[in-house]
């Protein structure tokens, strides 16, 4: 299971929101400051959303992406960019500008089409952003848990009528690279990640998913690395504020996602 470090960027600074409340924030400093240290301490990759973005679409923050993925590449990392990629030219921005492989959200809900567009063009390249509120709980059942988790749009600011198991039934065999599942009411919160809700969705697509929200602790990462469905597992995890917070260290992290913890 890949780890990605997560690195939220608004107006130039590093912050973390809670359930993606813009009033909820904490700030954590200089965003480059925190990839040069996290690449310096051994993250093969990192995840980085432009909040700014994501919510207007305009991309206030590129200078701040752009230096940090020369950071990044500099040391020999791969970077996963977010927020506010809406069509073709924004895609290609941030490939040219040296981001790994960019994430696709609100645009691939409005246009599948343009995904799977941008999916053959660069192959490994392109990742889904599907983030996911739960309706009323209704038992256990993977194809009801899955029915029920409808996506938000827009940094969460606009709700939809897309559930993550029409999103997913759109995009396989599109070519996508993987899929960030984000619980939105985890994120940020460190209550735990949505383990049922990861069952559930790694059991009903062949793209590879990475668990976003919620992860706390160490038992997390293993929790998650221990999920499978139809034979398929959680192939990474995003984590952000237990970082941040230091309820773990990246190398700690780095060898439960590697199966090597103690």
């Amino acid at each position: 299971m890949e780890l990605f470090p997560a690195i939220d960027v608004r107006d130039g600074k590093s912050v973390r929101l809670v359930q993606g409340d813009f009033s909820r924030e904490t700030v954590y400093g200089d965003p480059v400051e925190r990839a040069r240290v996290l690449v310096g301490a051994g993250a093969r990759w990192l995840h980085v959303v432009d909040l700014d973005a994501a919510v207007s679409g305009v991309r206030a923050n590129r200078t701040v992406v752009e230096t940090i993925a020369t950071v990044v590449g500099d040391a020999g990392g791969s970077l996963q960019v977010g927020g506010g990629v809406r069509d073709e030219v924004a895609v290609r921005e941030r490939l040219d500008a040296g981001v790994t492989r960019v994430v696709i959200g609100t645009a691939a809900l409005a246009d599948p089409e343009l995904v799977a567009h941008l999916a053959a063009c660069h192959p490994g390249r392109i990742v889904l952003g599907l983030d996911y509120r739960t309706g009323q709980a209704g038992g256990k059942d993977k194809r009801e848990l899955i029915s029920r988790m409808m996506l938000s749009t827009e940094g969460w600011t606009s709700g939809n009528t897309v559930s993550m198991e029409d999103a997913l039934a759109w995009f396989e065999g599109t070519g996508v690279a993987a899929v960030v599942a984000t619980n939105i009411g985890r994120d940020g919160t460190m209550a735990g990640p949505d383990l049922e809700g990861m069952r559930a969705i790694v059991s009903d697509t062949e793209i590879a998913v990475v668990a976003s929200g919620g992860v706390a602790g160490l038992a997390d990462l293993v929790a998650l690395r221990e999920v499978e469905g139809n034979g398929r597992v959680v192939g990474g995890v995003i984590v952000g504020k237990a970082l941040l917070e230091g309820s773990f260290t990246l190398e700690e992290a780095l060898q439960e996602c590697a199966g090597a913890g103690r």
